[in-house]
């Protein structure tokens, strides 16, 4: 793979406490005895030293030498002490490496504890090392034909915080005959939750690990069918690098864009989890939400918007506003007045546009530029002005006025309202890039009066953006992940690239799942309009979240919505279970109450996808039935009710331990084309980790036809 560079350049925040990962004690943490109530012992001796190391934090006084540093010191303290606070639910270690050799030479072999987070004792040895130091990489990459010096990898198993049992790997050992998948592992990917998504450091995978270690300058992009854990992977590579290059991203900053609010919702304890507290998530349209969107375009607008071509038509449109100016620059000075003749200012102009940065900086440079020809007019003169007199005449009313007149300042509403609502004007600028009839679909049939009376769209809104930045550059931070990137828009690819332009990204999707009528077919597509053109492209299709009964129903649905594309493998030994479920039309909800109630009397969350329009009408059965559930919507999600109803539109990214769909024929009916339909279908089966149980009426879609279950 050609992201193998593994080496961080900078450390994370280390208290004087603590030790960084590359860096290990002098000697090595004492061994404890192999049995199980002495691991729990040790389990019992990290907490109390994790809480030692909170106190120690909170304790620490923010001295900086002044309010400011005082301040930010302060701010340091307290993300810190977040860090370290214990969570009960969970272990701080789920695995041990027993190394063959010592990382130091003439010191015993070593044994290491691998956790979420670092923990050390009093004299600053490790009890604990985090999952994303270099030499946890081992726990989840060696291997009999590639051990990595390891001798004993042992998983524990886990329930509610405590250790129950543990497994071992003599990784250089002969095989035993018998030797099969880790139940441990397979446990704890199968184990039932209610509430949000949690982290998968105790289970991530090699091929996984690879993307998670990946380096900061390397923008990678996952091509990930269902259940192959490529947003837990976004996002533990999201922490991983805020670990090894700490310094760099805290200052620059990291941000992860899903595709709703019910997603991030869905998503947003994994990284706090991880000791990563201060990580932004948003949504595309909370991105660019540059003005109030009250209107919603036809599909067909929607799509031409999204076209990248509007990038072009975009900065035409802005740098159209540069004047060719026939009447000289004219500043009077005292008695005299100094003059730049119309010839020089164009000259002016063209040099500026050359340089290719952007209007509004362009447009802040010019009053220098002037003001340095007129104080040549002066030297020539006789004179000998200093630089207070070129910003003086920079500053002066004449040159203020004469560059508002040759570049005027711009307002990307205003822009967008002049293109929209004069036709003339959006021919003037789309001359030899649009038809006239993809004109015609872009100007207002009604114009507004005014920019502030229009009623902008999502992708109105997307343009502005655009526009912005052509004005004035949008600052980039250190690292995006993208998620669902499948669904974007051209111009909405490259709203997301302006925020990572001198950055990196992590770009997660499934191109099978796209259900807008601008999904993309091509990742290096995609990667272009994201300003990443070149970048790596893996493939997952290893499924150890979608059981393989269902992964393999849902496969039956690729040849007619995404040919060519590889069918997804599940790799669990535990099948699962499919149920489908055929009744008459009235007894749909009556069905889907009994089915539930059966289903909620299990451990785990149960999700209920539908078609949109009948939501009301199940969750007043439920209600009516005793039965507690939430309803997700695009704007938000639920994460406190075992029972969640979910409008099929909103279930992308989301996973439940057992579901139940109710009419997959309406389902893919609502959508705008059939291929559209049938990838809504392909998302709503595989959100199941367990079982899923398909109730319907109507018959099903011809791919899904088969013996009912």
């Amino acid at each position: 793979m050609p992201f193998r560079n593994r080496t961080p350049v900078e450390g994370p925040f280390v208290m004087p406490t603590d030790l960084p990962p590359s860096h290990p004690p002098s000697h090595p943490p004492s061994h404890p005895p192999d049995g199980l109530s002495e691991e729990q012992a040790y389990l019992a001796r990290a907490r109390v030293e994790l809480a030692r190391m909170r106190e120690h934090t909170l304790s620490m006084r923010a001295a900086g030498g002044d309010r400011v540093s005082d301040e930010l010191l302060a701010l340091t303290l307290q993300r810190r002490a977040a860090q370290l606070v214990d969570d009960p639910r969970s272990t701080l270690f789920f695995g041990r490496l027993d190394l063959e050799r010592p990382v130091h030479p003439g010191s015993d072999p070593e044994r290491w504890y691998v956790g979420r987070r670092h923990v050390n004792d009093e004299a600053g040895d490790p009890l604990v090392i985090d999952w994303r130091a270099d030499l946890s990489g081992a726990f989840y990459r060696a291997s009999r034909t590639e051990p990595m010096g390891v001798r004993l990898r042992r998983r524990f198993g886990v329930d509610r915080g405590q250790l129950t049992a543990y497994e071992d790997e003599h990784l250089t050992a002969p095989e035993p005959a018998d030797v099969g998948r880790s139940r441990i592992l397979a446990d704890e990917i199968e184990r039932p939750r209610v509430g949000p998504m949690r982290d998968i450091v105790a289970t991530i995978q090699p091929e996984q690990d690879e993307i998670v270690r990946a380096d900061a300058g390397t923008t990678i992009c996952v091509q990930g069918a269902p259940g192959t854990g490529k947003t837990a992977v976004g996002l533990h590579r999201a922490a991983w690098l805020l670990y090894a290059y700490r310094g760099r991203l805290v200052r620059s900053g990291v941000l992860v864009v899903g595709p709703n609010r019910a997603f991030l919702d869905h998503i947003g304890a994994v990284l706090p989890a991880l000791g990563e507290v201060d990580v932004r998530h948003t949504t595309i349209e909370d991105l660019t939400a540059t003005v109030p969107v009250r209107a919603l375009d036809r599909a067909a607008v929607a799509v031409l918007k999204g076209d990248p071509r509007m990038g072009e038509l975009l900065e035409r449109a802005v740098w159209s506003h540069v004047a060719h100016p026939t009447e000289p620059l004219v500043v009077p000075r005292g008695a005299r007045k100094w003059r730049v003749p119309a010839d020089e200012v164009r000259e002016i102009l063209g040099e500026l546009r050359e340089r290719q940065i952007r209007y509004g900086a362009a447009r802040g440079v010019l009053p220098q530029r002037l003001a340095h020809r007129v104080l040549l007019a002066m030297e020539l003169s006789g004179d000998s002005p200093d630089d207070r007199v070129q910003d003086a005449v920079a500053r002066s009313t004449a040159v203020k006025a004469y560059t508002s007149q040759v570049w005027p300042a711009l307002d990307p509403r205003q822009v967008l309202f002049e293109l929209w609502s004069n036709p003339t004007a959006l021919a003037a600028h789309a001359d030899g890039l649009l038809s006239e009839a993809e004109q015609t679909l872009l100007t207002w049939s009604k114009p507004p009066r005014t920019k502030g009376s229009a009623q902008w769209t999502a992708a109105d809104a997307v343009l502005l953006d655009e526009l912005t930045d052509l004005i004035d550059r949008t600052p980039s931070l250190g690292h995006v992940v993208l998620d669902e990137a499948q669904d974007l828009s051209p111009m909405q690819l490259r709203a997301v690239g302006r925020r990572c332009s001198t950055g990196s990204a992590t770009v997660l999707g499934d191109i099978a799942q796209g259900t807008t009528a601008w999904a993309t077919e091509s990742w290096a597509a995609s990667l272009e309009h994201l300003g990443k053109p070149g970048a790596h492209v893996e493939i997952l299709d290893r499924g150890f979240r979608v059981p393989a009964s269902v992964i393999d129903y849902a496969a039956r649905l690729l040849p007619s919505m995404a040919p060519g594309l590889g069918a997804p493998v599940s790799v669990r030994d535990n099948p699962g279970r499919l149920d489908v479920v055929r009744v008459a039309g009235p007894e749909v909800v009556t069905r889907v109450v009994q089915v539930v109630s059966t289903m909620a009397a299990e451990p785990g969350s149960l999700g209920v996808i539908s078609p949109v329009g009948m939501v009301a009408d199940l969750s007043t059965a439920l209600r009516k039935n005793g039965i507690e559930h939430g309803v997700l919507g695009a704007d938000h999600g639920d994460v406190d009710h075992q029972v969640v109803l979910v409008p099929a539109a909103v279930a992308k990214g989301l996973e439940f331990d057992n579901v139940v769909v109710v009419e997959p024929a309406a389902i893919a009916a609502h959508e705008p084309d059939t291929r559209t339909g049938l990838r809504r279908l392909y998302v709503v089966l595989t959100r199941a980790v367990s079982a899923l149980t398909v109730v319907h009426s109507e018959p099903l879609p011809p791919q899904l036809a088969g013996p009912e279950r």
